[in-house]
């Protein structure tokens, strides 16, 4: 969109995260009035709490599996996730021009210069892409609300790694992203949409298709904002749908998956050899079907031919 409307808008992202600190401020400035971002630079202190979550929600044995992971992904998949992204980001800076907006640098969206900053700037939405949760105070701000666009289809794959642990698990069609206002529960707020894209998940990593499923739509997502604020967009009705919570990735879960959509990808391009040479096989058929029998001309030659062999007979 090249149009602003009269939407105030702030982004929360994280210091080290190009395609939203960068890539998502432009996008924001594209059809809106963006009034500031705060960046998110996480202390140590922040990080060994989170990690301690995990394990709490886990178990060491399992946390163990996740460590596993991370050294398997930095070893093997990062560079190739780092060019993809510099890439895209790159292709976002093309469309939509450089946003001059103001900057909080802080360790948390729960600061109390966060909360003065928010309240100074007065947005009508905010956008968190972030992983901490925000406090009430914090996300009832806005005027119209603070949403997230988060990775993974809500409720059934709620927290963090939606994606990830949709694909590990085989639902295919559960893979996307969830545009949702924030409320008190964890990605259990109101669903205004989802959102993806058409997926390899042979060739791409989590992170690839988790940041695809927003940035493939980033238009969709900005006419989806407009109308939240105009009060014309209808919620997704999710009520009787299983609803679960998901933590880090596992290396065994990602070894499965990869295992198995290998196999999912062999099986279409059989199925798919198979349909097309069953139709070969028909086309071949109906052409021989169809062919006209040409009967050929006689010659005079082979006429007189004939004809003197017949009296031949007869003496």
């Amino acid at each position: 969109m090249n149009q602003q409307t009269a939407i105030k808008t702030l982004l929360i992202c994280h210091e080290g995260a190009p395609l939203d600190q960068k890539g998502l401020q432009r996008w924001l400035a594209s059809f809106s009035n963006l009034g500031g971002v705060i960046v998110l630079r996480e202390n140590r202190e922040r990080r060994w709490r989170r990690i301690k979550r995990e394990i709490n929600r886990v178990g060491l044995k399992r946390f163990l599996d996740v460590l596993a992971f991370r050294l398997y992904y930095r070893l093997a998949i990062a560079a190739r996730d780092r060019e993809w992204e510099r890439k895209r980001l790159n292709e976002i800076c093309a469309v939509y021009p450089e946003a001059d907006a103001p900057v909080l640098l802080t360790h948390s969206p729960n600061s109390r210069e966060a909360e003065e900053f928010i309240k100074r700037i007065r947005p009508d939405i905010m956008l968190a892409r972030c992983k901490t949760l925000l406090k009430e105070s914090i996300f009832s701000l806005p005027a119209t609300g603070t949403f997230v666009m988060h990775p993974g289809i809500c409720p059934e794959y709620r927290n963090a790694h939606g994606c990830f642990w949709a694909l590990a698990n085989g639902e295919l069609d559960k893979v996307g992203m969830t545009l949702l206002r924030i409320d008190k529960g964890v990605d259990t707020g109101p669903v205004y949409g989802y959102f993806s894209y058409d997926y390899d998940e042979v060739t791409e990593s989590h992170i690839v298709i988790s940041q695809r499923v927003l940035f493939d739509n980033l238009e969709a997502v900005a006419r989806r904002l407009i109308e939240i604020h105009e009060a014309s967009a209808h919620r997704v009705d999710t009520s009787g749908r299983r609803s679960g919570t998901w933590g880090q990735p596992w290396l065994t879960a990602y070894v499965k998956w990869k295992r198995q959509a290998r196999l999912r990808a062999f099986r279409v391009s059989r199925l798919s050899l198979l349909v097309l040479d069953s139709h070969q096989v028909r086309a071949t058929t109906n052409t021989t079907r169809n062919r006209p029998n040409k009967k050929r001309e006689t010659t005079n030659e082979e006429r007189e031919t004939t004809t003197g062999l017949g009296n031949l007979n007869e003496d």
